[in-house]
C-alpha cells in the first residue's frame, strides 16, 4: 500500500516537471511568471530541458522497479524546489510561488521519498 502511494505520487513528481519543462520550451515567459520570477532568454530553455530530463529519470527509476534507489534521488532533488524558492524570494519574486509552489513541492518531495525508503 505504501509502495503504490509512493509511486503515485514519484509518477505526479515526474509527469508535473516534465509539463513545466515543456511549458519552459514552448512558453517561456508564462512559465516564468508561473515559476515566479518574469524573464526571458536562452535560460528559460535551458530550465525546460533539464526538467523534462529531471521527470525522465523518475520515470525511468520507477520502470525499473528500484524503490529505495528513487527515494534517494527524490530527496537530493528537494534541493531543486528549495533553491528555486530562494531564487524567486531573492528576485523580488511572488512570496506565495515561492512558498505555496515551491515550498509546496519541496514537501510532496519530502514525503514521497520518506514513503519510498519505507518500502
Amino acid at each position: 500500500m505504501i509502495t503504490t502511494i509512493a509511486y503515485s505520487l514519484s509518477g505526479l513528481i515526474a509527469a508535473a516537471i516534465i509539463f513545466i519543462g515543456a511549458r519552459f520550451l514552448v512558453a517561456p515567459r508564462v512559465a516564468a511568471v508561473g515559476y515566479g520570477v518574469p524573464g526571458s532568454g536562452a535560460y528559460l530553455s535551458v530550465k525546460g530541458a533539464r526538467d523534462i530530463a529531471s521527470g525522465l529519470i523518475v520515470i525511468i527509476l520507477m520502470v525499473a522497479g528500484v524503490t529505495h534507489l528513487l527515494g534517494w534521488i527524490i530527496l537530493a532533488a528537494t534541493v531543486i524546489p528549495l533553491a528555486d524558492a530562494v531564487i524567486v524570494l531573492r528576485n523580488g519574486g511572488s512570496k506565495s510561488i515561492a512558498f505555496g509552489v515551491h515550498g509546496g513541492t519541496a514537501v510532496v518531495m519530502l514525503i514521497t521519498s520518506a514513503l519510498l525508503l519505507m518500502s
